[in-house]
C-alpha cells in the first residue's frame, strides 16, 4: 500500500470546476499519488487555478495546440510514473478514501482492472440513484456496453501496459477500456466512491442521435471494424444501454 498511483486529468476551460476536483485528490487518505493535469490550451483561468496549489505531487502539463481529451490522456499516460493508473476529469470528484479502498481491493484480490460505483449530479441536482454495474465485466460485456464511468477506474499498468488511443473527441474513454479488457477482466468494487458532475456545457452533452453517431465512429474508425460490424455493435450497444438503466441503478437511501 505504498506504491505510486498516477491520476490522469485532462482539462479544457474548467476554471469554474477544477478546484473541487483537485481538492478531492488532495483529500485522499492514500498519500502516494501524482496528479498529472494536461491543460488543453484553456482560454479561461484554468491554469491560474491549478497554479494556486503548490503541492509537488501536482504536475501541470500543457498541450501546444488544442488536441482534445484523447490526446491529452495519451500525453499524461506517457508521462505517468506510477504502477497504478486512475482517472479523474476536471469537473468531477472522489470520496476521500477512493484510492485507498480501491488499491487495497485490487491488491488483496490480485485484480489488474477495477471500477467503483458512482453517482451523477446534473446541473446541480443529484440523481436519486447510484450507478452500479456487473460484478465482472469481461470482453463480451465490454463490447456490449461501457458499464462504468472513467472516473471510477483504476488499473495496474504492469499488466495492462501503456494505453494510447485514437484521436476521438467523444467515446475516447470507452476506447481505452476496450484496449484494457484485452489484458484483464474488469472487477467492480461495490461502493459509491466517485461523483460524476454533469452540466450543460459538459463535453458529454449533445443529442442522442449525435451520441449514436459517435458510437458508430468508435467501432468503425477507432477499432477499424467494417461498416456492417460497426453498425451491429452500435445497435447492440444501444440495447445494453437500456438494460443498464433498468438493472444497474440503486436508489439512494
Amino acid at each position: 500500500m505504498d506504491e505510486l498511483v498516477s491520476v490522469i486529468m485532462p482539462s479544457f476551460n474548467t476554471g469554474e470546476y477544477i478546484a473541487a476536483s483537485v481538492e478531492s485528490v488532495l483529500a485522499q487518505t492514500y498519500p502516494n499519488w501524482e496528479l498529472l493535469i494536461v491543460d488543453d490550451c484553456s482560454t479561461d483561468n484554468t491554469t491560474e487555478v491549478i497554479c494556486r496549489y503548490q503541492d509537488p505531487r501536482i504536475i501541470l502539463l500543457k498541450n501546444k495546440t488544442n488536441s482534445g481529451a484523447a490526446l491529452s490522456r495519451n500525453y499524461a499516460l506517457r508521462e505517468a510514473k506510477g504502477r497504478w493508473i486512475a482517472f479523474l476529469d476536471s469537473d468531477d470528484t472522489w470520496e476521500p478514501k477512493k484510492l485507498e479502498k480501491q488499491l487495497r481491493f485490487m491488491q488483496e484480490n490480485g485484480y489488474a482492472f477495477t471500477f467503483t460505483d458512482y453517482r451523477i449530479c446534473l446541473n446541480g441536482v443529484w440523481m436519486p440513484y447510484i450507478n452500479t454495474g456487473p460484478d465482472v465485466v469481461n470482453k463480451r460485456k465490454m463490447y456490449n456496453y461501457c458499464y462504468f464511468s472513467t472516473i471510477t477506474v483504476m488499473y495496474d499498468r504492469s499488466v495492462i501496459g501503456l494505453i494510447q488511443i485514437a484521436d476521438m473527441r467523444k467515446n475516447n474513454d470507452y476506447t481505452m477500456w476496450l484496449q484494457a479488457i484485452e489484458k484483464s477482466d474488469a472487477h467492480r468494487l461495490p461502493e459509491c466512491l466517485s461523483y460524476y458532475i454533469k452540466h450543460d456545457d459538459s463535453i458529454t452533452g449533445g443529442s442522442k442521435l449525435r451520441l449514436v453517431k459517435w458510437h458508430y465512429r468508435l467501432f468503425r474508425q477507432a477499432l477499424g471494424k467494417n461498416p456492417v460490424t460497426a453498425a451491429v455493435l452500435t445497435a447492440n450497444n444501444l440495447v445494453h444501454g437500456v438494460w443498464k438503466k433498468l438493472h444497474y441503478r440503486q436508489p439512494v437511501e
